[in-house]
């Protein structure tokens, strides 16, 4: 008998910051709650550590241009 293969193909890159911590939260929310059977908790876990890097990457990217437009120097942030 030939085997089947079972791969699911990778999910799509969040469109933005937003939809990666809204989809990080719902992921977390639905593992949270223990319903998950055991495939689907490690598809969700590997998500969840895709979503977190996409978000870290994105900060690191915007604390890069935030140091640039402020000479070099990260300032700390005071509300007005």
């Amino acid at each position: 008998m030939a085997k089947t293969s079972t791969t699911v193909a990778p999910a799509a890159a969040p469109a933005s910051y937003e939809d990666a911590l809204g989809e990080l939260d719902r992921l977390v929310q639905t593992m949270e709650a223990g319903q998950l059977p055991l495939d689907r908790l490690l598809e969700s876990y590997k998500r969840g550590a895709d979503l977190l890097s996409f978000c870290r990457t994105r900060l690191d990217a915007v604390e890069q241009q935030v140091k640039v437009l402020e000479d070099g120097r990260l300032k700390p942030w005071v509300a007005e």
